[in-house]
């Protein structure tokens, strides 16, 4: 009997998501050449549902262009598999004679993957391939996804930046990120110079403070007569309270079905907005939600991150034929490595900001975290140091 593959993708889209469906599809062709592979629309709620696309039926071109194409293309899910839902899920395999399912995403996905692996009995293969912009997967030097998103942040910054520095002012964009802020990081990889901004970042790994954040504004204004500020939307209080849910009230706030609170929106915006109108009264100010823009962006896919997530397809393969596993881009030194690492080392776990990466005072980078985004996040534009 040939084999049967299942692929499906989960989670916040990334603009490389789709090469990891075209290099795992396309290595299925290259080992076993009658194998079947299914795509399943919206994740897992398509293997429930019966709902698939054959991807074995189509051409290696129009693979390969659905490969540079932005987003999930097969439809993604945040659906958080229970008891019975996974034994929907495993009976949606088992009909179409799974040998494998491969589900490209983050940590839920990986947690997903994880729950349906304890639950099947070893009759099936599950790989988690990596996917997230945030950059937050355990056993992972970096993510699929993140540096496409990281350029589109560092473009976004080194523009706003040069803009304040023609009208100073004061310029907060909250970048996304629940609990990892290396994407908010990247909003200083291409800084033109010490002057330049974001003059003061903030991250989840570190607690905030409305009171502070004003102080830190008025010192950065006294010194550059403007001040960018990269923020993260996860950021928390010292409670370890999102400040969206402190400002809205936990009863008030949206919840997806992991739980997690929800975000984007404008409530963070007006907060920000009214604590400088506030400590700041009649200072330029803007506040932006950079939203989704940086994960998806198809002016920002770089390369490296779309020949990386093809890989991790490819490499999910391997893993399959292994037994299954989580497949993890790792730095040896020189260069990016593929390895399998067992499912329950990344499972709805959170890879944090290393505490070295970040300043004393929890407003900026170290060295070592600027030759983290400078190694995965060159510089791209020769820019001219502005005359003001």
């Amino acid at each position: 009997m040939a084999e049967t593959f299942v692929i499906a993708q989960g989670g916040g889209p990334t603009a490389v998501i789709n090469q990891t469906v075209v290099g795992a599809t396309l290595e299925i062709r290259k080992r076993y050449p009658n194998a079947r592979v299914l795509g399943s629309r919206y994740g897992v709620r398509g293997v429930r549902d019966g709902d698939f696309v054959v991807l074995s039926d189509i051409s290696e071109r129009e693979l390969r262009l659905f490969g540079g194409t932005p987003s999930s293309g097969l439809g993604s899910t945040r659906d958080k598999p229970d008891a019975a839902y996974c034994d929907l899920v495993l009976k949606g395999l088992k009909k179409v004679d799974a040998q494998a399912f491969i589900y490209i995403g983050g940590n839920d996905t990986s947690g997903t993957q994880q729950i349906l692996t304890d639950a099947s009995g070893g009759s099936i293969a599950f790989v988690h391939a990596p996917k997230t912009i945030d950059n937050d997967l355990m056993e992972n030097d970096h993510t699929p996804g993140f540096i496409s998103a990281a350029e589109f942040v560092a473009g976004a910054f080194l523009s706003v930046d040069l803009d304040f520095r023609a009208l100073p002012g004061v310029y907060v964009a909250i970048v996304m990120g629940r609990h990892a802020g290396f994407l908010t990081a990247a909003s200083a990889a291409w800084r033109l110079d010490e002057q330049s901004g974001p003059h003061l970042i903030y991250v989840p790994e570190r607690a905030f403070s409305v009171k502070s954040f004003i102080d830190d504004v008025k010192r950065t204004l006294d010194k550059h007569k403007r001040c960018i500020v990269a923020v993260s939307e996860g950021v928390q209080t010292a409670d370890g309270t999102s400040l969206v849910e402190s400002i809205v009230g936990p009863d008030k706030v949206e919840r997806d079905a992991h739980g997690n609170v929800k975000l984007s929106g404008s409530d963070l915006n007006r907060a920000f907005e009214t604590a400088l109108a506030e400590g700041l009264p009649g200072k330029r100010a803007r506040v932006d939600a950079l939203g989704y823009m940086p994960r998806g962006y198809v002016g920002a896919i770089n390369r490296t991150d779309s020949q990386e997530a093809f890989d991790a397809g490819v490499y999910a393969v391997e893993a399959a034929a292994q037994g299954g596993g989580s497949v993890a881009l790792q730095y040896d030194g020189q260069k990016t490595v593929l390895k399998i690492v067992p499912l329950s080392h990344v499972a709805a776990k959170t890879r944090h900001m290393p505490d070295d990466f970040i300043t004393a005072e929890g407003t900026g980078l170290t060295a070592k975290g600027m030759a983290y985004l400078e190694r995965l996040v060159p510089k791209k534009y020769d820019v001219g140091k502005p005359f003001v």
